[in-house]
């Protein structure tokens, strides 16, 4: 026979299992969403004055779409916590300074249908800091309080510095440039 004490620990756990359950789902639609919208090809074979290996080759590939799922998260919550991990440097302190700005206005910004267009053009023969030449196109929408105040479709050139970390690399430096 079942207490009553023991029934509603049973009750309480189960609850539980069944909320954890349905934010990890819910968790995963968001990534997976998000992560789909940011599509990405990768162009290695041109880098100079060294190869780039394969494994390298696909981690750049998947921290530089991270990265990317990474800013628009930040941009268009307003939060800092997304670019944990992604960016150091420049790069880092462009975007939290950003962030902050938006914060203040009470703006944010939503990168929507994003398309990368990216070649690596130097490897450095330590392998320790990658250069890439990004030819970007998204969708930009300016927001007021979750209002959407003004829409636009961009194309950027973008010079990315990339260096290893202890198990993916980080963007460095994210500076736009008018061409390549």
């Amino acid at each position: 026979m079942m207490t009553r004490k023991t029934f509603c620990f049973y009750f309480v756990d189960r609850g539980a299992i069944l909320l954890a359950m349905f934010a990890l789902v819910l968790g995963s639609a968001f990534y997976c969403a998000a992560a789909d919208t940011v599509q990405v090809q990768l162009d290695t074979r041109e880098a100079k004055p060294r190869a780039v290996e394969t494994l390298t080759e696909r981690a750049i590939f998947r921290d530089y779409r991270f990265a990317w799922r990474n800013i628009a998260q930040a941009l268009e919550s307003n939060s800092l916590d997304a670019l944990e991990g992604s960016f150091a440097g420049d790069a880092s302190q462009w975007l939290r300074q950003t962030i902050v700005s938006q914060q203040h206005s009470g703006l944010s910004q939503r990168y929507t249908q994003q398309n990368h267009k990216l070649k690596a053009v130097f490897y450095a023969p330590e392998g320790d800091v990658m250069e890439l030449h990004d030819t970007a196109e998204y969708q930009l929408e300016f927001m007021d309080g979750g209002k959407i105040i003004g829409d636009q479709h961009i194309v950027q050139h973008f010079v990315v510095l990339m260096t290893p970390g202890a198990d993916h690399w980080v963007i460095r430096q994210l500076q736009a440039v008018r061409q390549f």
